[in-house]
């Protein structure tokens, strides 16, 4: 089993440009558009990592990130800011508000890819302690 990413990014051509990227490096990915789309995706499926764009058009990404952080079932999900406010102030108000790093756009992707594997190792070892850690949690 892969691990699943969620993208949560409004602009169609960053959000395909992330989830093929991932792909490629190996992870399942689940996309969002909005807040609302984001939130069906979470009750659809916990993923094991969020990358989220903090400026949803009009809604403010980092609300999502207050909210996941304030249930605990889904708390733990590592939640990487992707913004093109990248200056030291808006750094830490995206880790006030919940997420565990900020990459800036446009994105590097050797700092992303630095970012999952921090956060989650690689994809396949991930997956292995995934999927022995739930074969050994049933009745």
């Amino acid at each position: 089993m892969k691990n699943l990413v969620l993208v949560v990014e409004d602009n169609l051509a960053n959000q395909e440009l992330l989830q093929d990227w991932l792909e490629g490096e190996g992870f399942e990915v689940a996309s969002a558009a909005n807040l609302q789309s984001a939130l069906n995706a979470l009750e659809a499926r916990t993923p094991q990592m969020i990358l989220l764009d903090v400026q949803l058009g009009t809604e403010d990404g980092l609300a999502l990130s207050a909210w996941i952080r304030s249930n605990p079932p889904i708390s733990h999900i590592p939640i990487i800011a992707v913004t093109a406010h990248a200056l030291m102030a808006d750094q830490q108000r995206v880790v006030q508000a919940g997420c565990n790093a900020c990459v800036p756009k446009p994105i590097d992707f050797r700092i992303l890819r630095g970012q999952l594997a921090q956060w989650l190792g690689s994809p396949a070892s991930n997956a292995t302690a995934a999927s022995k850690s739930q074969a050994g949690s049933q009745p």
